[in-house]
């Protein structure tokens, strides 16, 4: 994806020399708006004193985005509270190799661990580990097959474990049994909440099907506009999304009177009425762990130095479930809670089989569990999804 690079107007020092304002400007024109604090340039390299650990953190959408992308700069506002860390943040940075360049201008700064938070930020956050034995790269995201450099490690949450619980209210909702779902990418995490959406609204409603619209951007508020105009004509009267940005798509079913499933962050304030519950990102209790596993000397070989996956399981899921929306009975309520606290139990999970795909191969054998390398390698549509995948994420 490739949004717009954001600029900046540079805070104006007379103590800042030419040669240092030159190196800021050409650091806003590479890789849009780096920040400490606000929107403002970037601090001069070798500005962070004493023993302070300086953290980056970079997205690829706008921290105000009221979804992926801003739950991640709430985040990053919590790192800025800890003793001893001082934070730089990028926003709207292009899955390119405008990537690598904001980590190494950040590493210029005095950055030593970095977070890159986006799925098309991991080949250059792998290979910047690797060329950077000294600092210490996060990917959100990702999954690493094989051996992980010392300084390399991808975490993320079970995030179809609330979407299907999303799925669930939506199955109870819908008064045409249609269920509308917009996404970016046929990666796998998209491929997993929409199957986990389909199979939490058939716990509510076995008439209920999921219908797909593909926009290929993980933020075009054109497209999923039309989207949901689209699925509306279709007769779809509740909608979900993979999109980074949700803004459009709440409002838009909004204006339709539909009801809504949010994703990435709790926008029930945004929804009004049309608010049924969804799944938003509390990232700040894993980052402040790894920074603090960093900080100590700890990192290598702990479990961050890996594929980390937070599960309801282990109490750890980074993506919880959001508040309930007035029109959601307490009926639907408790059976969503019940089910969140099966899916709490060790070994629990929505993917325990028998579980078919559209064309009714078996996904999932009957009795087993899918693990999350099974779910990372999931590439059909459970049975109730309506749509086909395209063969490309690009």
């Amino acid at each position: 994806m490739t949004p717009q690079t954001k600029t900046c107007p540079i805070n104006q020092r007379g103590t800042i020399m030419k040669k240092q304002m030159k190196l800021v400007l050409a650091s806003i024109l590479a890789a849009g708006c780096l920040f400490a604090s606000g929107c403002n340039a970037p601090a001069p390299s070798g500005s962070t004193s004493g023993s302070s650990t300086t953290v980056g953190v970079i997205m690829t959408g706008s921290s105000h985005d009221s979804g992926y992308n801003e739950a991640v700069a709430d985040a990053a506002a919590n790192l800025k509270k800890m003793s001893g860390v001082s934070v730089i943040t990028a926003e709207q940075i292009p899955e390119t190799n405008a990537v690598t360049d904001t980590m190494q201008q950040m590493a210029d700064q005095g950055a030593t661990i970095i977070f890159a938070t986006s799925y098309g930020y991991f080949k250059y956050a792998l290979a910047f580990a690797k060329k950077h034995p000294d600092i210490t790269v996060l990917h959100q995201g990702g999954y690493q097959d094989g051996t992980f450099p010392a300084n390399f490690g991808t975490y993320w949450g079970a995030a179809y474990e609330p979407v299907a619980l999303g799925g669930m209210a939506a199955g109870k909702a819908t008064k045409t049994n249609k269920l509308g779902f917009v996404y970016a990418f046929p990666i796998a995490q998209s491929i997993a909440n929409i199957d986990a959406f389909q199979l939490g609204a058939a716990m509510t409603n076995h008439d209920a099907k999921t219908y797909l619209v593909n926009t290929s951007s993980w933020c075009d508020p054109v497209k999923q506009k039309e989207a949901v105009n689209a699925l509306s004509a279709q007769g779809v009267d509740v909608f979900s999304q993979h999109q980074d940005c949700q803004t459009t798509v709440i409002q838009t079913a909004k204006a339709k009177n539909a009801k809504v499933v949010g994703y990435h962050y709790d926008a029930s304030e945004l929804a009004g009425s049309s608010w049924l519950t969804g799944s938003a990102w509390n990232w700040t209790p894993v980052m402040k762990s790894i920074v603090t596993t960093v900080k100590q000397g700890k990192f290598k070989g702990s479990k961050y130095n890996a594929n980390w996956i937070g599960t309801f399981a282990n109490g750890d899921n980074p993506l919880e479930l959001a508040s309930f929306g007035s029109s959601v009975d307490s009926e639907t309520r408790s059976a969503i809670k019940t089910e969140q606290e099966k899916l709490s139990k060790k070994g629990a999970s929505v993917f325990t089989g028998p579980i078919y795909c559209q064309d009714g191969t078996e996904l999932v054998k009957a009795g087993e569990v899918a693990t999350y390398q099974d779910v990372n390698n999931f590439s059909c549509l459970v049975k109730g999804v309506v749509g086909t995948l395209p063969s490309t994420s690009d």
